[in-house]
């Protein structure tokens, strides 16, 4: 009779044990908003640019300051957690991440990200991104390392992209 019970048990686990998992990794699952689709205009600029603008520069398209960037599972490479207005701990170690529209088969070399304390600068980090694909990922960690107030900038030889004012305490 006990054989029989386990027999039974273990059936029970491999008929309901997938079920569970599904609801599980349907509980994780992130619920997804809707996108607004682009107009047909925008999308044939991007195409038009990606395909044909190879020479003319990367396009900055999207820029976070960050203390966590994911390594895996469905946000890989994206920015998971942003630095809180409130601003940081001194000593803390940030991620500029930063999304790039590169032409194709381009190599961009002369994106910088420079970080200031008041008007000092601190540090200034080389930054390079390639035209493999329709977006050009880049994340760079830097240290803001003394209470104040802190600028992070991402920089095109001397054209600024975007600047992060951020307050160290």
């Amino acid at each position: 009779m006990t054989g029989n019970l386990k027999k039974l048990a273990v059936c029970a686990v491999v008929a309901f044990g997938g079920v569970a998992m599904a609801q599980d990794q349907a509980a994780e699952a992130p619920a997804r908003e809707p996108v607004k689709a682009p107009s047909g205009d925008a999308v044939k600029t991007t195409w038009d640019y990606f395909y044909k603008g190879q020479g003319q520069g990367p396009v900055l398209v999207e820029a976070k300051l960050c203390t966590e960037v994911a390594k895996d599972g469905p946000n890989k490479f994206e920015c998971i957690t942003e630095v809180a207005p409130e601003g940081v701990k001194a000593n803390t170690s940030v991620m500029v991440w930063q999304s790039y529209l590169v032409p194709q088969g381009d190599s961009i070399e002369d994106l910088m990200v420079q970080v200031k304390q008041g008007n000092v600068v601190r540090e200034t980090k080389d930054v390079k991104v390639k035209g493999d694909g329709w977006r050009a990922r880049q994340w760079t960690g830097v240290r803001l390392s003394k209470p104040g107030d802190w600028s992070v900038v991402i920089m095109r030889g001397e054209q600024v992209l975007k600047t992060f004012n951020v307050k160290v305490l």
